[in-house]
């Protein structure tokens, strides 16, 4: 019998404040196993964000261990806050500078990324002309072409029209599954569970279930009583 591969998300005992007084996260701890898509839920204001950001390296913990299979990706919630350069194909190579690679061997990965995506049409495509949808996914394929272990998307469809919602999801499911990466995904949409092979439910900055999503999902109804996490 084959054992399981060590989780590629780990976190034990992790805690955060923004100052003395104002405890945000209290002793979390995590695991999402490799090459799987999760996602991490909680009412308005428990922490997904800030323990999404701790995950990543962006906010300095308190205390705790973290552990994530690198290369690691961050997608944000506001897509315009971390594409930087004019047109599609040079944001997504934008994150190639520092491994050195040939101008063929850019290309390549960049072509690769964005045919994961179904964006390649729009390579030159200004990034002021494209759709959110499209701009979170070319944030996405800025991560495929780093070749990430790791994805971690902080409610990437919550500027997103319906349509888009479900399309981000799925595609995203879609690449964890093709390319063997592991993708943890905050939310407040039950809808998008469905999508979900697993789930962390986070509630007044502590980690108090992760498992099955339909469990989880009524759980955090019964937390919430669906006000702040309708779909």
């Amino acid at each position: 019998m084959q054992s399981p591969a060590a989780p590629a998300i780990v976190a034990n005992n992790l805690s955060f404040n923004w100052s003395d007084d104002r405890p945000v996260l209290k002793d979390c701890s995590l695991a999402v196993p490799r090459g799987e898509f999760w996602m991490l839920l909680g009412t308005n204001g428990c922490g997904k964000s800030t323990l999404l950001r701790l995950l990543a390296g962006l906010l300095e913990r308190r205390s705790g261990d973290v552990n994530l299979a690198p290369p690691v990706g961050f997608v944000f919630q506001n897509p315009d806050h971390q594409l930087v350069m004019p047109t599609v194909g040079a944001d997504v190579s934008f994150g190639l500078v520092e491994e050195r690679l040939s101008y063929e061997q850019v290309r390549q990965r960049v072509d690769e990324a964005l045919m994961a995506v179904n964006l390649l049409p729009l390579l030159r495509r200004p990034i002021y002309a494209l759709s959110g949808g499209q701009k979170q996914r070319v944030a996405i394929a800025g991560a495929i072409a780093r070749h990430c272990e790791v994805l971690l998307l902080d409610e990437p469809t919550a500027l997103l029209d319906p349509d888009s919602q479900i399309e981000l999801v799925e595609q995203v499911r879609k690449l964890v599954k093709s390319r063997g990466m592991t993708a943890l995904w905050v939310t407040h949409r039950l809808n998008e569970l469905d999508f979900a092979d697993g789930a962390i439910l986070l509630d007044r900055g502590r980690v108090i279930d992760q498992g099955e999503p339909e469990r989880l999902k009524q759980r955090l109804l019964e937390i919430g009583n669906g006000a702040e996490v309708a779909s």
